[in-house]
This record gives structure tokens, sequence and C-alpha cells, in this order.
């Protein structure tokens, strides 16, 4: 959620800004200014309220003691009065709280001046790319027929227990997406992420603490009764650690990296796009998160990045990374970088990872802060990145390991496979 002063104070910025996303916020950021000067207005006359009260009670008092009740009694009248009057005016001010925050809700996190505008993926610029798409033969399959072909991937039996998008891993592929997973999480806390294991649904507030809520309510399952939603990403429950926090500098930095199955319901998808593990209501992902000072975060969004690019070279995967534009980039994002590795039999590219810094738009909402050198509060940044996504890079490897003899086992994952090849 974006701070109120920082809109009053940058409001052509901001505006220009969220233009980026193809958004015309001027009407919103004019109705938030206007919204806040009548709360501190309500604000103003409420404190006088209130102060003028506590005088008339001390003075009561004073009264009382010099046997001047009856003068006593006609200022009581008075603060009877003003009783009523604070009371009005404070629900008046929490009205006016509520609605301002209800439209800082929708309002998205402003882009870094890195982003550029753009309308849909295909204005994403490309930063970087490493590796070498193998040449398959023409009998090379996609990793939904690889699967089948060797059993280790069966979707026909989980859309029979659950329905589509609730793949059953079987043998080898359930080994191998173990093995896929203890490796990420140990790469992770080799680089000095402390390992959690999060709970897998989370409350109301935890997602609206990450901007998960209202932005994502149609893609997130919710059990009802409960009022508990399950969680798109280890994100959520992952920086909710921090929410209603305040951190000492010397806290700074802390990373945290987690393994949790995904849930999302991805409305409106289909197609041959979301063939096999290339779209998921569940899947498996190994997240990492940052919690930052302001002056390094994006220091940091560098480090995340690098620390990803590593991982996919020791996987010896082929690979790029994109900026994503102004119309791609997420609701709380300032700037995201996607990565993405070439699946070779579909002859395209799958997103497997977004590092993303979201400055303090989520820390805003979290009221994540931390006390700095001066004694004073601030707000945190927070950054997040898939390290990684499971399905995609399995497919990634199924498909270009792929040999007439069977699926190569990438070098870096045979000491967790126990295995060489899937045949």
């Amino acid at each position: 959620m974006l701070q109120v002063p920082f809109i009053r104070e940058n409001k052509e910025e901001v505006i220009k800004r969220l233009a980026v996303r193809n958004i015309d916020a001027t009407l919103m950021i004019d109705e938030v200014i206007s919204l806040d000067e009548d709360r501190r207005q309500t604000q103003t006359l409420l404190d006088n309220a209130l102060a003028e009260s506590n005088s008339l009670s001390k003075e009561i008092g004073n009264l009382y003691k010099s046997g001047k009740a009856s003068e006593a009694n006609v200022l009581k009248e008075k603060t009877t009065e003003l009783k009523e009057i604070t009371k009005t005016l404070t629900e008046t001010l929490n009205e006016k709280v509520e609605a301002l925050n209800q439209l800082l809700y929708k309002i998205p996190n402003v882009p870094h001046t890195s982003v550029v505008k753009g309308t849909t993926e295909e204005d994403n610029e490309i930063v970087f790319s490493e590796g070498t798409i193998p040449t398959l033969d023409n009998e090379a399959l996609p990793h939904w027929e690889l699967a089948k072909k060797y059993d280790i991937i069966d979707f026909e039996l989980g859309n029979k227990i659950t329905g589509a998008g609730f793949p059953v891993y079987k043998g080898k592929g359930a080994k191998l997406q173990r093995a896929l997973i203890a490796y990420f999480l140990d790469k992770n806390t080799a680089a000095g992420y402390t390992e959690y294991q999060l709970p897998h649904l989370v409350n109301e507030a935890s997602g609206f603490g990450t901007g998960q809520l209202p932005d994502k309510e149609g893609q997130m399952y919710h059990v009802t009764e409960d009022n508990l939603y399950l969680i798109p990403t280890a994100e959520v429950p992952g920086t909710n650690i921090f929410r209603d926090v305040i951190l000492n500098e010397s806290d700074l930095p802390i990373g945290i990296t987690g393994y949790t199955p995904c849930f999302r319901r991805e409305a409106g998808s289909y197609g041959a796009h979301v063939r096999g593990l290339n779209r998921l209501h569940q899947f498996d992902k190994v997240e990492i998160l940052r919690v930052e000072h302001p002056n390094r975060s994006y220091q940091a969004l560098d480090e995340m990045v690098e620390h990803v690019k590593h991982i996919l070279k020791e996987l010896k995967l082929p690979y790029r990374i994109l900026r994503l534009c102004g119309g791609d980039i997420g609701f709380t994002s300032a700037l995201t970088f996607d990565f993405e590795v070439f699946s070779t039999a579909q002859d395209r590219w799958l997103e497997i990872s977004s590092v993303s810094n979201f400055e303090t738009f989520q820390a805003n909402r979290l009221k994540l802060r931390f006390k700095n050198n001066d004694g004073k509060n601030e707000l945190a940044h927070t950054l997040n990145g898939s390290s990684l996504a499971l399905p995609r890079v399995l497919a990634g490897i199924l498909e270009n390991y792929q040999t007439k003899d069977g699926i190569v086992i990438p070098d870096v994952l045979v000491p967790y496979t126990g295995f060489k090849i899937i045949n």
C-alpha cells in the first residue's frame, strides 16, 4: 500500500509512474488527497475536543476542591456535550480512515524508474540469457508424453482424485521432485537464508498484508467456514512472520527460505499452453524472502537474481531473464525480473521464477518497521523470489535431458536422486 505522505509530496510523479502500468490514476490520487485532507481536519477537531474535555475535567476537579460545586456542575454539562461531540467525531474519523484505506488498497505499487511501459508480456525486456539450447531429434517428446512413457507423472489419476491441474508424481518422478526441493533448499541455506516450515493456509489479515487480497481474491482457494485461504506462494506466510513487528536496524538484513505446496485456481486458463506441468492448481515451490534496509534493497535484488542464475547454471538449463514491463508487473511489485527456461520439445520459454522488490508497499500494509540509528521507526523493504518453482523446472529437465535411452539426470541432482537416468 502506498504511503499517503508519499502520495501528497509526489503527486505528479506517482501519476506519471502509474501511467507506466497503463493506469490513469489522476482521479484516484486526487480522491486520496481529498479524503486525507478530510481525515486530517476531522482529526484536528477531535484532538481539540478531547483537549478541551481534558482541560474542563481538571478545572471541574479544582472547583470541587475549592467548594464551588455549582460552578463545577455547569461545566459538567459542557463535558457531557463534548463527549457526544467526540463520539460523533470519532465515528466520522473511523469512516474516513476506512474509506481512505479501501481506496489505497486498489492502487498498485509505483513501478521503478527502470520499468518500461508496455501492455503484455511481449513488451518485457530481455536483459540476460545463458545456456545452449539442445538440438533434439524428430522423435523428441513434450514432458507430458515423457511422463506417461516412463510412468513418472500421472495426470489422469490426479484428475480422478481431485481434478485437472493436480498431478500425481510416481516412482522416479516423485523422487526427482523431492530431490529438486532438497537441492533448492540446500542452495538457499548455503547462501545464508534461514529455512522455515510454513503453514499452508493463512488468515485474511495475512492475505491483505502481502497484497493478495483484495487483488487476487478470485485466484485463491477459500476455506469459507474458517475464513482461511490456501497459500498461492510461500511469500504470504513467510512475509507475514514480520507483520506488526518493529525490528532493530542491526537485525537487517533478514533472509528466509521455505518449501511449500502452492494452490492457485488459475481461473480462465485453458489451451495448449496449460498442458501437463505448464499450468497447475497445486504445485511445489521453494521461495526466498528478504527484509532489507531501504538503502540496500536493490543491491539485495541483484544478489537474489545472481543466486537464481547460479542454480540454473548448475542445472545446465538454457534460460533467460526478463525485466517485466508496466503492463505485466505484479500489483505489489516495484520491479520484477522473470526467469524463463527454454522448453525444447515445446519450442517455447516457460516462466520458472519471479524475483521482485516491493520496496515499502507490503511493509506499509504489514506495519513492518525497524528502528533506525536515530531511534525513529522506518518502513523496511521486502523482496521475494522463487528458487525455484518446480513444475516447469521439472518440465525443462525432462524435455531438455531426454535421450533415446531415457532421461538423464543433471549431475548436480544425482546425489539427491541416487540414480542417473530415468528409463
